[in-house]
This record gives C-alpha cells, structure tokens and sequence, in this order.
C-alpha cells in the first residue's frame, strides 16, 4: 500500500533531511547538557551550551521563516490570498522575536 502523494509541499519539503539532522544534533546538545547537569560540570559551561543551543534553533527557525516566505507566502501572492498568509507570517515572526 503506496502513501499517496501530498496535496501541498512545504517550502522546507525538498531540504527536510538537511533540517531533520540539524534538529538531530541540538536533541544531542541538549542530551549533552543533561549529561554536563548530572555529573556536576561548572556552571559556565553549562550556560555556554545552552547558549549554543538556543542559537542554533534560532536558526532553524530562521531558515523555516524564510522558506515560509520563499515559498508559501509568495505562493499566496500568486494566488491572490496574500493578507492572511501575511497575518501568519507576522504572527509566527512576533513569536519568535518574543523567544
């Protein structure tokens, strides 16, 4: 039994495996953090970690924004349904600024 092909594909859709091993090794940093954690590792290590962890979310996020506005949002453009896919972008932007 074949899965049948998706209606719409996401501006990520074609870098999905690129994405999937970057978020494979931050669910590493962060087990390496727990790890630091339990074995009492010095406080500004820890903090240094978190830290690079936090940046490279935000730079997923980043790359997933601005494959949303590549490819979803001028989608919508073409298709004359530009404001709400705006309104979407802009919540999604104020989310993440707010992080």
């Amino acid at each position: 039994m074949t899965t049948p092909a998706p209606e719409h594909s996401h501006g990520y859709s074609h870098d999905r495996a690129r994405y999937s091993s970057r978020l494979k090794r931050i669910e590493g940093q962060v087990r390496g953090v727990q790890r630091m954690i339990e074995e009492d590792q010095y406080c500004i290590d820890i903090l240094t970690q978190i830290s690079a962890i936090t940046s490279a979310l935000e730079n997923v996020g980043l790359s997933l924004l601005d494959e949303h506005l590549k490819h979803c949002v001028v989608g919508a453009v073409n298709n004359g349904d530009v404001d709400a896919k705006v309104e979407e972008a802009m919540k999604a932007i104020k989310r993440m600024v707010k992080s």
